[in-house]
């Protein structure tokens, strides 16, 4: 395992305001209570450490195959119409992340990037239906072999920070980082309508590995 470099900055300054806290609870307080304020601050250190961590694992790859682009639930599946690129209907497929999941965004498909476009918005919970659309988001459209699906980032109640990699015109190369989103959130996947779906509502899966959908 080790730590994505977007952590690298939090994890600091969390590391210092601790410290600064604990310093001051073991000057002015009694030596018990700066003992439960020190156990407190390094669960909470270990918590944030770990929201950047990145697991080594095999990745999935296959020609055909959309791999998971998060760790997360799959809470959407369904038609739905895709308003912003394809301006048609689509099949859907939602992946709600957790703070507790890995937050490493991965390219889904090989291919050429169409459009990667970020998207000022609101804040509101993964999982509300006008999230997809209100939210601050980043849309990155892949096309390989004439097949293009849509992956959008989305922003929660407590990712404030949207994090994207590519631009169009770039090649990218399945389970590649696409970005990250720090503190929970949600990624939307739109396929083709009759695209074969190898998941299921309330179904775990992992980033760069779990077969999401057969193209």
């Amino acid at each position: 395992m080790k730590i994505h470099r977007e952590g690298f900055a939090s994890i600091a300054l969390t590391f210092l305001v601790l410290a600064l806290i604990n310093a001051a609870v073991f000057y002015w307080s009694s030596p018990v209570a700066g003992y439960w304020v020190l156990a407190v601050s390094v669960i909470l250190f270990l918590f944030i450490v770990s929201f950047f961590r990145v697991p080594r694992r095999e990745h999935t790859f296959g020609t055909t195959q959309v791999i998971a682009p998060a760790d997360g639930k799959v809470v959407v599946i369904e038609e739905t119409y895709e308003p912003e690129y394809f301006k048609d209907k689509r099949l859907q497929v939602s992946i709600f992340m957790s703070p507790a999941n890995v937050h490493v965004n991965r390219n889904p498909i090989s291919g050429e990037v169409k459009l990667s476009q970020y998207h000022a918005g609101k804040y509101l919970v993964a999982w509300h239906p006008k999230s997809s659309t209100e939210n601050e988001r980043h849309t990155v459209v892949i096309e390989q072999n004439g097949n293009a699906i849509l992956v959008r980032q989305i922003a929660g109640a407590l990712a404030r920070r949207i994090v994207n990699y590519l631009k169009a015109g770039d090649q990218v190369t399945q389970n590649e980082e696409m970005g990250f989103i720090k503190f929970g959130s949600r990624v939307d996947i739109y396929l083709p309508v009759g695209t074969k779906v190898d998941v299921t509502i309330n179904q775990l899966v992992r980033g760069g590995q779990t077969i999401i959908a057969n193209i």
